[in-house]
């Protein structure tokens, strides 16, 4: 069946969303990493500058290489802009953060997948739940939606009752955009795709502490959760941290499908430092949770390294590479987002619209980089003038001639050739998805 294009209608079941979520206590909750994004503002000139200063070999990058100075800088992130990929890496210098204002203007903003995804949903005037690693003043303020809720002490409060006085947890965002040149020791290399990296400066993303009252919480009132996001764990970089880490959170996840079954667990993965870790979370989460959510940048990543490579541009690949990947990790369904589409493989969820949930999520994230903000309805309404990615498209109508071992559902997104903003689109995405969970 032919797609039909359905962005109004579902943008329009918004209020309803928020109505029923504000009368009945019900709650969206998003977990569990908060931290200060420190953005540098993107000029190709400038960029060529640094690279001409500090890029002595060749642009490359091997896994769980960290940026220790300027010079790892500029081979790593060269390397991810020529591609036009987007990822991220660990930053173990102050001084590249400092050294990076000489040739940038920065701008600070809150960050992390939980809290870019309750900004959007707050931002759309629905109320929501979070688990804050960064409670810093910093951070906190400058969220300034209404209706973002915490756990402190044992009860739900708002999250402006949370600030502590702990120093901001600082993540180095760079961006860079689609058809500018980069020139590399006497060639030139044209950006393919606007994209950004994330570098994270601080300790405590590599042990992710959770804390347990939100657990608790959380346990206690499962009866009025509709959906648990999670995220965060990809930093983690020790194998005992992340085996306790495992261990103490399927506990609680196992609870919450006892006393709940309808609350789902949606889990977001990243651009984990380390293949072997994120192997090893996937193996253990995978009983556990319910959908399993990355870009398609991350199922590439994971396929290569489990040696059966997925073609980005050929969705029949894309299906097989699903197919492996829900063999290696029995979840109930997978969701991919991209700038041309979003799909959810998997088996059918009774009683809920995943068509929803992927439509809001590529027009909230949309939105969001179009505007340059987390984005109110009438802002995404602006993103409907715009059209349907030809290849979401023809992605589309390719899947209804095919035949798929589970159930298949793709959405063509909005499409933007030079967005204005790529910074937490991906988290923007999951809390459109979550829209769907609310019953």
């Amino acid at each position: 069946m032919a797609y039909q294009d359905k962005y109004l209608e579902y943008l329009e079941s918004v209020p309803e969303v928020s109505r029923w979520c504000k009368e009945t206590g019900n709650r969206m909750v998003l977990a569990y990493t908060s931290n200060l994004d420190a953005i540098a503002k993107y000029d190709e000139e400038n960029f060529n500058r640094l690279l001409e200063k500090y890029l002595k070999e060749e642009p490359s990058y091997t896994e769980e290489e960290t940026v220790d100075n300027m010079e790892d800088f500029a081979r790593i992130v060269s390397y991810f802009a020529i591609h036009g990929l987007g990822g991220e890496v660990d930053i173990t210098s102050g001084a590249v953060v400092k050294e990076l204002g000489e040739f940038f203007e920065m701008s600070y903003a809150f960050g992390g997948t939980c809290a870019q995804g309750a900004g959007a949903i707050a931002a759309m005037g629905v109320p929501v739940m979070v688990h804050f690693t960064d409670e810093s003043e910093e951070v906190i303020t400058d969220i300034k939606y209404e209706g973002i809720e915490s756990v402190k002490d044992g009860k739900c409060v708002s999250l402006r009752e949370c600030i502590s006085g702990q120093e901001p947890m600082l993540h180095l965002i760079m961006q860079y955009n689609k058809g500018d040149v980069l020139k590399i020791h006497g060639k030139e290399y044209t950006i393919p795709f606007s994209n950004r990296m994330i570098m994270q400066y601080d300790e405590v993303h590599k042990v992710m502490p959770v804390r347990e009252d939100f657990m608790q919480y959380v346990e206690e009132h499962i009866e009025q959760i509709c959906s648990y996001s999670i995220s965060g764990f990809n930093a983690i970089l020790d194998m005992d941290i992340m085996k306790e880490r495992a261990m103490q959170l399927k506990k609680h996840y196992h609870v919450i499908k006892a006393k709940n079954p309808e609350t789902v667990i949606y889990f977001e993965s990243a651009h984990f430092f380390s293949a072997k870790i994120r192997d090893y979370l996937y193996t253990e989460l995978a009983d556990c949770i319910d959908i399993m959510g990355m870009n398609e940048e991350e199922l590439i990543d994971l396929t290569v390294k489990m040696s059966h490579p997925v073609d980005k541009d050929d969705l029949e690949s894309v299906i097989q590479g699903l197919d492996y990947v829900m063999e290696l990790y029995p979840v109930k369904g997978v969701v991919i987002h991209s700038k041309d589409y979003s799909l959810y493989y998997g088996a059918p969820m009774d009683g809920i619209d995943l068509e929803k949930g992927l439509t809001l999520g590529n027009l909230m994230s949309g939105a969001r980089a179009r505007v340059g903000h987390h984005a109110s309805m009438e802002e995404c309404r602006g993103n409907l003038a715009l059209d349907l990615s030809p290849t979401g498209v023809e992605f589309s109508k390719k899947l209804d001639h095919m035949n798929t071992r589970h159930t298949a559902i793709l959405v063509p997104s909005r499409y933007m050739e030079k967005p204005r903003y790529t910074v937490g689109l991906g988290d923007t995405f999951v809390a459109g998805m979550q829209m769907c969970f609310v019953k």
